[in-house]
């Protein structure tokens, strides 16, 4: 699917003050067909968004949002696309549960016109990044579908989010963490800067020894970065010269590879001048779809 029709993002869901929508009056109903409106929706229209990169909603930030939408109304309308038979969530999932929990019937929505599931995913995501309050684990996940899912290199989703690459990368890195240490990021139990410091610990019993005293202590970022690097390992951020020349080559073989299969490729080195090679495929039409390509490579002159 052509690039031109992803990567809109949040400029292309919020109405800008120069130009912005046709705003339907306070009150007024959708009229069941136009799209780049604002209009009032049922509530119980609204299916929840498959692609929505936030998996933990905090009860109390849910039921204060509550609050205020009983003293203010929703101030931002949600964002939605249209279905056969009533609407999909694209953003604003905080605001459609604490508009239930009020007792609502009705929510303001900006209705858009998405072309397909890729585009509904990538729209769903980059919003989601560039407007909620996600926790470091969350946003890893969103940069790794964006670049599983919809077929971004790590320099596409930088340029979609307003990131720099190195941003991407370092919290790609956070996804080698064992699943302990991520639902602690999750929980909010230790933060996104303790998780990149612990990633430098290449030893695992070491990492989890080290990760269990920053949660019974208490212990600072500073803290455990020192005592990363007293037990042997690396300040967040530094490689040695040949690894960092190692690292960026292979991540420029990756991309290649997967621009050229049009899937996800992992290069893994074992030891000094090998490693191993995964690809993955979605489908047995998928597998079929890649088998071809080796094929036609075989038939190559």
């Amino acid at each position: 699917m052509s690039k031109q029709v992803l990567g809109r993002g949040l400029a292309s869901l919020i109405p800008r003050q120069q130009a912005s929508p046709p705003v339907a009056p306070v009150g007024r109903q959708d009229d069941g067909s136009s799209n780049d409106i604002i209009a009032q929706i049922d509530l119980d229209k609204i299916e929840r968004n498959p692609y929505q990169p936030r998996a933990d909603f905090d009860p109390v930030a849910l039921d204060e949002l509550r609050q205020s939408i009983l003293e203010k109304g929703i101030i931002q309308p949600i964002t939605v696309r249209r279905l056969e038979r009533g609407y999909q969530l694209i953003s604003g999932e905080r605001r459609v549960r604490a508009a239930r929990d009020a007792g609502l019937k009705q929510v303001p929505a900006y209705i858009i016109k998405v072309q397909s599931n890729e585009e509904m995913l990538e729209l769903a995501l980059v919003e989601n990044l560039q407007r909620e309050h996600l926790n470091p684990i969350e946003v890893a996940i969103s940069y790794r579908r964006l670049i599983e899912e919809c077929r971004l290199t790590q320099d596409e989703v930088s340029q979609r989010i307003g990131k720099d690459r190195t941003t991407v990368t370092n919290f790609l890195r956070l996804l080698k963490l064992p699943d302990v240490i991520q639902l602690a990021v999750r929980k909010g139990e230790i933060s996104g800067g303790h998780a990149r410091a612990l990633v430098a610990m290449e030893d695992e019993a070491l990492r989890l020894k080290i990760f269990k005293k920053a949660v019974s202590r208490g212990l600072s970022v500073r803290e455990v970065e020192r005592m990363v690097q007293q037990k042997g390992g690396r300040r967040p951020g530094q490689t040695t010269g040949k690894a960092r020349e190692t690292t960026g080559t292979l991540t420029n073989i990756e991309d290649r590879l997967r621009q050229l299969l049009g899937t996800k490729v992992q290069i893994r080195p074992i030891r000094e001048g090998k490693g191993e090679i995964t690809l993955e495929y979605y489908s047995s039409e998928d597998l079929e779809r890649l088998l071809e390509i080796f094929e036609g490579m075989e038939d190559r002159p």
